[in-house]
């Protein structure tokens, strides 16, 4: 997949669910076998839940961002884990103050 006029078709990944050991690991592996670079991470341990987000480039990705977005939930149900993924204008543009 190739983002238009050499733009980088950037997302937004949300990862929650209870912690445990591994999370990164596994979430980082699935990006890795779809070609999808991981650009930024921040997580956070909040009362035993684990919240994960990160800015990714799916710009070499194998696969478009709306099969994606249904393949994170998959995964994530595999690993009992909330997993979404957003474009980042989107993203801008909802959390826009």
């Amino acid at each position: 997949m190739s983002g238009r006029s050499g733009e980088r078709e950037r997302a937004v990944v949300l990862v929650v669910g209870t912690d445990r050991t591994g999370i990164v690991a596994q979430v980082s592996d699935f990006l890795w076998k779809e070609n999808v670079n991981i650009e930024d991470i921040n997580q956070k341990i909040m009362q035993g839940v684990f919240v994960m987000t990160m800015l990714v480039d799916l710009t070499e990705a194998r696969t478009d961002l709306g099969v994606m977005g249904p393949k994170l939930e998959r995964f994530g149900q595999q690993i009992d884990m909330a997993i979404h993924i957003q474009h980042l204008r989107i993203f801008e543009v909802m959390h826009r103050v």
